[in-house]
């Protein structure tokens, strides 16, 4: 049974900066791509950042690309996401899911998903 433990949210004001860490126990997470999904209430869910099971590939959505960097540590079974210049527009629930590629990761189809940890962003 995989089980993704996200924390790290809270209230930031514009501008400044959060990191989110995710934590994985029950499969062999270095082999695993991993990533971070957010969610706005009316919105759907969105593909924030992902990276792969040796952490050389990474891909971000283009609002966020430049502001977030996402990374990860396999021998602590962890991956993170560090968000600097947040705006307004990046409060959502951010979730931690993982996938078998980092393509397959992208389309957001996993069976596997964390609780949310909840970032909201003050203007």
């Amino acid at each position: 049974q995989v089980q993704l433990v996200e924390s790290g949210g809270g209230l930031v004001q514009a501008g400044g900066s959060l990191r989110l860490s995710c934590v994985a126990s029950g499969r062999t997470f270095s082999s695993y791509a991993m990533g971070w999904f957010r969610q706005a209430p009316g919105k759907e869910r969105e593909f924030v950042a992902g990276i792969s099971w040796s952490g050389v590939s990474t891909d971000y959505v283009d609002s966020v690309r430049g502001r977030f960097t996402i990374s990860r540590d396999n021998a602590k079974n962890t991956v993170y996401l560090q968000m600097n210049s947040l705006k307004p527009e990046d409060t959502a629930a951010y979730y931690c899911s993982l996938d078998s590629t980092l393509f397959g990761l992208r389309l957001g189809q996993s069976d596997y998903w964390g609780q949310g940890t909840q970032v909201t962003v003050s203007s």
